[in-house]
């Protein structure tokens, strides 16, 4: 079945919303914060694991899945579900962040986009039917238009003509779109420009998606830039659609999105942060490195309820990444999914009391306070 979104409450003071999204695999409540399995896993944890810590959909990279095992040995598995074993929704990226972070400007054409595998460096070319057709055999339950990806700072002209050409791209890889169960969303693009954002809005609404994604941010630009680009884009987009910020996780990023009436987010920062000894916490990042936790035999913090808190110290978290110790980076990784789908669900809850402002200058107060000095 194709996505569908439910409007439940707007905010008071703000743009944010409180919606639910029924998919293939049951209704699920947002704002929503998505973990990412670029390659048909989540990085050290199982299925099984994510549930636990509440998730919903999750991410997969088509680009990636393209490369190893192959679109058609996932098909030949039954899906991207059935090989992962994941049963609940899914969301492929289209491959198009590929072309922000491993193609030249040269190498972008009307066509598609050209450009060597990370893995061997062969010749690969990837075009928005190529996308499509990868995405619709991997069977995702929510498939992504392929689109440029703009760096920042780029010129005017520049983001005005990548914006044409994500927009018949976006076209095109719907033309070919052919999987029933999944759906297609669109991407606006349009830089830091507010009458490109618009435009770019307006004309991806006009083309037809199930959902529409917010693309561009995160790369390289401020915070101010970054949160006016959100609110340039959702407020072109239909109310009665899901709205995603792609590639944004950072807490006061999540909670600025919500207000400017994002509905889900996907980062890889939770479980890479946890590869590098650092958790979340309400009063900032720590590094579990620290020797001041070397004696600390509390968790990670007190008040969360996930697995790793409820059962483990920092002391013996810090020992086991001091270790080189897998398990150290896989409990970090619980937690700080956790941490982030917790905060989304307490987003949910502000929404509904109308004090989102309330609940961010509180959050920020404590997090910020404390983020540098852990």
């Amino acid at each position: 079945m194709k996505i569908k979104y439910d409007l439940l409450k707007k905010e008071k003071n703000s743009e944010a919303r409180l919606g639910k999204i029924h998919t293939n695999y049951g209704i699920y409540d947002t704002p929503m914060f998505m973990p990412v399995g670029t390659l048909a896993n989540v990085k050290t944890l199982t299925p099984e694991e994510l549930k636990e810590a509440n998730s919903g959909i999750i991410l997969s990279n088509t680009y990636h899945l393209w490369l190893r095992p192959g679109e058609d040995i996932i098909e030949k598995a039954g899906g991207l579900h059935k090989f992962m074993n994941y049963n609940g929704p899914i969301l492929t990226d289209s491959g198009g962040f590929q072309v922000f972070s491993l193609a030249k400007p040269k190498d972008i054409t009307e066509e598609g986009v050209k450009f060597k595998s990370h893995i061997d460096g062969s010749k690969l070319f990837l075009t928005p039917e190529k996308s499509i057709e990868i995405q619709n055999k991997l069977d995702s339950d929510i498939a992504m238009s392929f689109d440029e990806c703009i760096g920042y700072p780029s010129t005017y002209e520049y983001v005005k003509q990548s914006v044409d050409r994500t927009l018949r791209w976006a076209k095109r890889g719907k033309k070919v779109h052919s999987n029933e169960k999944q759906s297609l969303f669109g991407i606006v693009q349009g830089g830091e420009y507010e009458d490109l954002r618009k435009y770019s809005a307006l004309e991806t609404v006009k083309i037809g998606f199930d959902g529409y994604s917010i693309g561009g941010t995160s790369v390289g630009e401020g915070k101010d830039v970054m949160y006016k680009m959100v609110s340039y884009s959702t407020k072109y987009l239909p109310e009665d659609k899901v709205r995603y910020l792609m590639g944004v996780g950072e807490p006061e990023d999540i909670i600025e999105g919500v207000i400017r009436g994002v509905d889900i987010f996907d980062c890889v920062l939770p479980t890479r942060l946890a590869r590098h000894g650092n958790a979340f916490t309400r009063n900032g990042k720590i590094n579990i490195r620290n020797s001041k936790f070397k004696e600390d035999f509390t968790p990670i913090e007190e008040s969360c309820d996930c697995y790793t808190c409820r059962n483990y110290t920092k002391s013996y978290i810090r020992h086991l990444i001091t270790s080189n110790e897998m398990l150290g980076g896989r409990l970090l990784s619980i937690h700080n999914i956790r941490f982030l789908i917790k905060l989304t669900e307490e987003l949910r809850e502000a929404i509904k009391n109308d004090n989102i402002l309330e609940y961010k200058e509180n959050f920020l107060k404590k997090y910020n306070k404390n983020n540098n000095n852990s």
